[in-house]
């Protein structure tokens, strides 16, 4: 395993998370670190023991913010907002989703902004080491004075409330406590609103949607110029001289990982003299097409790596005492750019389906109608298609951006929310919408290229080739295509197709 990743004092990125969700790198709280976490802890108590009045340290929360609340009341008053709170709806989020709510909140609460008890630190860290995961509705959030309600789902198991998954089981959090002997956590002043202010659940949702674009991203180019050479297209529009007089950096990507992923193929060879001028633009395009969702990627992943290493709880507490009511906790930096990438996601699935459609039109693209030699008493591939032109256009139902709306809450305190929770939700909808569209895709060229044998496509898009013939058969006749299918989207959703 590698080094441990030092919370609070390392950058945290995307890869990282990624290594440590997967239990490739640990986590270490350092001395460093615990005694930044117990100073600031001391910072709250100093205010405790004032005679001053601070949001949310000894006040109500939102509307109630003018309700002074006793020193004896501060500790009841966390434990009372994260009961409050915990609101959520909907299906619990995935497993890694949660794990990343809690490796991002811990990076966060260990960087000595927040006043909260190292014990409670050293509890969540606890259940991110041992896999005792929070369940947390994936519904509820607008994303404005953070994460509200699903963060208060993942944090009711420190003081013993709430379900947990634990040995592959969902059980009540107590159980697991009497299990393994542990006592829930009494809040100190200010942790409650610590713990559920800030934005762990749609940064989540943006690490792992920088994880899985950047997969879809590369596939894209991959089955890409597997159709292209299946359908014999050309590869001049990928040359480097082109892509230098429009030099954006997506697009000069796509165009070498093309030729790349193209040389020595025998294929272009074959039809050097062919009298087709030209491809249609989902052959010719890929490297403007595909690039532009690379753009949007890389603007994704930027924004969401300067969010892994923020503090975005509310108030903080700075190194001199003082405590800042701010709006770290909004949403709206990843809620903007989590809508960008969801239709740069949409825009490789409308691309795909096109090449899908060009694959059956028979002679134009020097293939059997439909993809199959013998049709009338077979369909073939036709209905293939039926399903890719449905997922495109469910993913543009899903394109309208939340982040364009807001709906006032907390009795108009919140006036202006972000919805980037929303946002996060239908990136992973449209990507999951576009894995199936490329296994049809990748299917699709692994029948049409068998009909251009012996020739040989280049090395690693013969290797993709092989990879799917183990699960997926040349089709003479009419099949079950459904089960293969299948098996397709399972293939694609490991990831990365050269790996």
């Amino acid at each position: 395993m590698n080094q441990p990743f030092k919370l609070g004092e390392e950058n945290l990125n995307v890869e990282t998370c990624i290594q440590i969700i997967r239990k490739e790198k640990g986590i270490l709280l350092t001395e460093k670190s615990k005694q930044i976490i117990n100073e600031s802890a001391q910072r709250v108590e100093n205010i405790v023991n004032s005679d001053q009045t601070v949001y949310g340290i000894n006040t109500g929360f939102g509307p109630l913010c003018t309700v002074k609340i006793t020193k004896e009341e501060t500790r009841k008053l966390q434990e009372n907002i994260l009961k409050s709170h915990a609101v959520g709806v909907g299906n619990p989020l995935e497993d890694n989703l949660v794990r990343l709510m809690l490796l991002t909140k811990l990076h966060a609460l260990s960087k000595g902004f927040s006043g909260i008890q190292l014990q409670t630190v050293e509890r969540i860290q606890f259940l991110f080491e041992n896999d005792i995961l929070p369940q947390v509705p994936a519904q509820g959030s607008v994303g404005a004075s953070g994460d509200l309600a699903p963060l208060s789902h993942l944090f009711l198991p420190l003081i013993g409330l709430g379900k947990v998954k634990f040995k592959n089981e969902i059980v009540a959090t107590e159980k697991v406590y009497q299990e393994l002997n542990l006592k829930p956590i009494d809040l100190g002043a200010k942790e409650g609103l610590a713990l559920i202010n800030g934005t762990q659940f749609i940064l989540a949702h943006a690490v792992w949607g920088v994880h899985r674009m950047g997969d879809t991203l590369e596939n894209a180019d991959l089955i890409g110029a597997l159709m292209l050479d299946a359908l014999k297209g050309s590869t001049s529009p990928f040359k480097k001289e082109l892509h230098e007089i429009r030099p954006y950096e997506g697009t000069q990507q796509v165009a070498e990982n093309l030729r790349n992923y193209l040389a020595d193929s025998e294929i272009p060879a074959s039809h050097k003299n062919c009298d087709r001028v030209q491809d249609p633009y989902s052959l010719r395009c890929m490297p403007q097409v595909h690039g532009a969702s690379r753009n949007a990627w890389k603007h994704l992943k930027e924004l969401t790596e300067i969010e892994l290493n923020a503090v975005t709880d509310n108030p903080i507490i700075t190194l001199d005492g003082e405590a800042i009511s701010g709006g770290n906790f909004h949403g709206q930096p990843l809620a903007m750019v989590l809508d960008y990438a969801a239709l740069a996601t949409a825009e490789l699935g409308n691309i795909a389906d096109r090449r899908v459609y060009l694959s059956l039109e028979g002679e134009k693209v020097g293939q059997p109608k439909l993809l199959l030699k013998e049709t009338g008493l077979n369909s073939g591939f036709m209905i293939w298609q039926y399903t890719t032109a449905a997922l495109v256009t469910e993913n543009k139902s899903l394109l309208f951006p939340a982040s364009g709306d807001s709906v006032p809450t907390s009795m108009g305190q919140e006036d202006h929310v972000s919805m980037g929770s929303i946002s996060g939700r239908k990136l992973h909808m449209i990507l999951d919408n576009v894995e199936k569209i490329q296994a049809i895709e990748l299917l699709t060229a692994c029948q049409a290229l068998d009909f251009n044998r012996p020739l040989k496509t280049s090395p690693i898009l013969e290797k993709i080739h092989s990879k799917v013939r183990e699960i997926v058969p040349f089709f003479e006749k009419d099949e079950f295509f459904g089960e293969y299918i299948e098996k397709g989207i399972k293939l694609i959703q490991k990831g990365n197709l050269k790996k």
